[in-house]
């Protein structure tokens, strides 16, 4: 590829870079200038309550991984155990689902099951157990678990997905048990999984807010960035804010850092699509085969409840109300246009990028090592797991209270922030198809003389139409459950559905709430079906 073709791809991949550093840099920037003049800074780092409040964050972050992880390793290796039928197929379009539902939307669905009047509780009860409380530590991590251990198993299940059916003839034909096979085999094959599985959801955790702003139940369980949001809008105390939102920043960054450097890739796992059900794999017959599908059904029993709760609880509202309230349809028509801005924005902004480092890669012929700047823009997606959502909004908060109304300018940052939030699963969704259509189809479209539009119409979108249409679905589910940016920015006047949510919590409108939850739910799991269908028809060898 000459130097003369790079160019427009190169300037688009530079430009959706200055938009995204950019964002980055003046929500840094504003905090950056404030530490520096903010005279009680040094106050808030003495306070011993801000340090208690780091090592909760990273305490609950810890555990949250551990147990997620921890509890998907049998859970991926009955899926790997389990022959192809309608149970792991079932199983694994359901652990797609948590991936994109909206957390006060799952916070609602595990107090039904949890709470003080919730269901697991009374059969706990019943049979003389103590249940702990839904609202501290412990329905924190609840919570986690749900979210992520369906996340972790799905990765883990696709490291194993891929390998050799040898593998597995000869583990049964030495006669290994299941500790000898699964040290000697699943777990070399599933360690890389892990380690970028534990990254991306240990950065979920640290940077997790609605759920810890809900269960937290108090200032004893509060992490950064519900203290961060809090300081913003209750007390409106500035030093604090910026105080802690760098520390936010530097763990996010140490964390990163830390996870490269042991070998777990975070955006690794930030992917939507099926792990390859074309697995090799034989069911075993007797108990070696039922163990598996027992361990699949009470997984699936763990991860579906709370969504049966959601519906039961909506189902209780008076819908038919709900939707006659002007609020209820504002805050649908507000979600809906928002989460279509973000999710064209990070899908354009991602296919400029990505479009970048194709080009590079076009350039060595696809052999060798990648060089270092096509490994920037493959990779410049993923900058918002180093500043994190709440990190960029706070900045802006703060930059833009002193030159305009914080609240009018919600619209942008809410379109803003959530692209960004979603921009690294878009690439992870249209990097691979970009790479591969180049690879087949580029150096033919050359010498044919095929480019523009002709290109884009004749030869691009057959190839792309799956992973852009799975990348926007996504993106639109993301920012239609975002509560972290609206929940600074959001007012009366510009409201989105986890917004009103939230509001009808506060106001102790139990019903209304569970309603309005379990439309948004339904709007979330159709995008998402939608994106894992299409992910599933991106995926390569998929059938056309």
């Amino acid at each position: 590829m000459t130097v003369v073709a790079m160019r427009p791809a190169l300037a688009g991949a530079m430009a959706a870079g200055v938009v995204l550093i950019g964002l980055c840099l003046v929500a840094i920037g504003a905090l950056a200038g404030q530490a520096g003049t903010a005279p009680d800074a040094m106050s808030v780092l003495a306070d011993p309550t801000v340090w208690r409040i780091v090592r909760f964050t990273l305490w609950q972050a810890v555990l949250s991984t551990l147990l997620s992880v921890g509890l998907a390793i049998p859970v991926a290796i009955a899926f790997h155990r389990l022959a192809d039928g309608w149970l792991r197929r079932a199983a694994l379009a359901l652990f797609a689902l948590p991936l994109a539902l909206p957390q006060i939307v799952a916070v609602l669905g595990i107090v039904a099951l949890y709470g003080e009047q919730g269901v697991v509780r009374a059969l706990a009860e019943r049979a003389g157990l103590a249940a702990p409380s839904i609202y501290g530590l412990s329905g924190i991590l609840i919570a986690h678990v749900f979210f992520n251990l369906p996340l972790a198993a799905r990765i883990l299940f696709g490291a194993l997905a891929v390998m050799p059916a040898e593998y597995d003839r000869l583990a049964g034909q030495l006669g290994m048990g299941p500790v000898s096979r699964f040290r000697l085999v699943d777990w070399p094959i599933m360690r890389p999984a892990a380690a970028s599985a534990s990254a991306l959801i240990f950065m979920l955790c640290v940077t997790s807010f609605a759920i810890v702003l809900i269960l937290g139940g108090g200032p004893r369980a509060t992490t950064l960035e519900v203290a961060l949001y809090q300081a913003l809008t209750f007390d409106f105390d500035i030093p604090r804010a910026v105080v802690l939102t760098l520390l936010q920043l530097a763990i996010t960054i140490t964390a990163v850092a830390l996870f490269a450097l042991a070998g777990g890739a975070v955006e690794s796992g930030m992917t939507v699509a099926e792990a390859d059900r074309r697995a090799p794999v034989v069911g075993a017959r007797g108990l070696a085969g039922r163990v598996p599908a027992l361990v699949v059904l009470v997984a699936v029993v763990f991860v579906a409840l709370p969504f049966i709760a959601i519906i039961a609880g909506g189902l209780v509202a008076d819908l038919g109300r709900l939707f006659t309230q002007r609020s209820v349809l504002g805050a649908i028509g507000t979600s809906i246009g928002l989460g279509l801005l973000a999710a064209l924005l990070a899908v354009l902004l991602a296919g400029l990028l990505c479009r970048g480092a194709v080009v590079l890669a076009a350039r060595r012929r696809f052999s060798g090592a990648p060089g270092t700047w096509e490994t920037v823009l493959a990779q410049a997606p993923s900058l918002i797991l180093v500043v994190p959502p709440i990190v960029i909004a706070a900045g802006w908060f703060i930059a833009l209270r002193t030159v305009t109304d914080v609240y009018a300018a919600a619209p942008f940052m809410v379109v803003s922030v959530n692209a960004a939030m979603a921009m690294p699963f878009a690439a992870r969704l249209m990097l691979p198809a970009m790479l591969a259509a180049e690879e087949r189809h580029g150096r033919l479209c050359a010498h044919l003389g095929i480019g523009g539009l002709a290109r884009a119409r004749l030869v691009s979108w057959p190839v792309l139409r799956a992973p852009l249409i799975a990348a926007s679905a996504f993106a639109f589910a993301l920012s239609l459950g975002d509560l972290g940016v609206i929940a600074l920015f959001g007012s009366e006047q510009v409201r989105t559905m986890p917004f009103l949510i939230l509001q009808r919590m506060g106001a102790y409108r139990t019903d209304d709430a569970a309603g309005l939850a379990l439309i948004l739910m339904v709007m979330t799991m159709i995008l998402m079906l939608a994106a894992e269908h299409f992910a599933r028809r991106s995926a390569p060898g998929a059938a056309r």
